[in-house]
């Protein structure tokens, strides 16, 4: 990764937190952005402190003109970009998917999805003329619905398909576009489930290696698909999942 520029978008905790530091520690030069600049700017500082390089910004992923703004500011300060990771994520809904709301609705759409379109459309015009990669982070409920999380899942599911549209139009151009899809993962966005004895349990019977992720292990699967090492890979989907789907 020595010489590129990666933008990570929500990418001051968590999984975003771990592929950034990944990123870092391979030689890129970070950019870290998220809805609070002060946790953008934590997490850069973490970085830096153990020798990378990485600057903050704030964008929240589901306000459109906070896009436009930090992809014209990253135009006009670096002109380019090599890598994004889309990562940035909400789920404020948790139950039927008949009782999802208006508001919950609109606002897991608009940070997990419309968010994730945009970002995408504004990396592949810094990376026309030289290529790059994108990352998408959906999720394992992409592919099989959880229970109680029908919206979230919804758009779990999009991110699939749009990635894929993507990687067809992007690929002449010598952008790649894949996904990575996560099981379950210890991340403070994940918490209230997994602490949640009887959910943690049945989740587990599930999952044949017997133990919830660390966001590092995610943040792995994102640098493969990120780096040169994946260079004939567009379009894909990797699971890191602990063997849910297979099971």
């Amino acid at each position: 990764m020595d010489g590129k520029l990666a933008l990570v978008n929500g990418g001051s905790r968590g999984i975003g937190a771990a592929a950034a530091k990944l990123l870092a520690a391979q030689g890129a030069h970070v950019l870290i952005s998220s809805r609070r600049l002060e946790s953008s700017q934590q997490a850069a500082q973490e970085i830096a402190a153990a020798g990378g390089r990485a600057d903050a910004f704030a964008c929240h992923a589901g306000d459109l003109d906070q896009i436009d703004t930090l992809f014209a500011t990253l135009r006009e300060r670096f002109g380019r970009l090599d890598v994004l990771i889309n990562n940035a994520a909400t789920n404020p809904y948790f139950g039927p998917v008949l009782g999802t709301t208006r508001e919950a609705f609109e606002k897991t759409v608009s940070v997990n999805l419309r968010g994730y379109f945009y970002a995408t459309v504004g990396a592949i015009e810094l990376m026309k003329g030289h290529g790059g990669s994108i990352v998408n982070v959906a999720s394992i409920s992409g592919i099989a619905p959880m229970l109680n999380q029908g919206i979230y899942s919804i758009t779990k599911g999009a991110i699939i398909t749009m990635t894929q549209s993507f990687a067809i139009e992007a690929a002449p151009l010598g952008i790649r576009v894949n996904a990575v899809l996560p099981g379950f993962t210890r991340t403070r966005f994940s918490a209230a489930l997994i602490d949640d004895a009887g959910f943690s349990a049945s989740a587990l019977e599930r999952v044949p290696l017997k133990r919830f992720a660390q966001p590092e292990e995610i943040a792995t699967a994102i640098g493969y698909l990120a780096c040169d090492a994946a260079s004939y890979i567009t379009g894909s989907c990797l699971t890191a999942d602990g063997g849910y789907l297979a099971g």
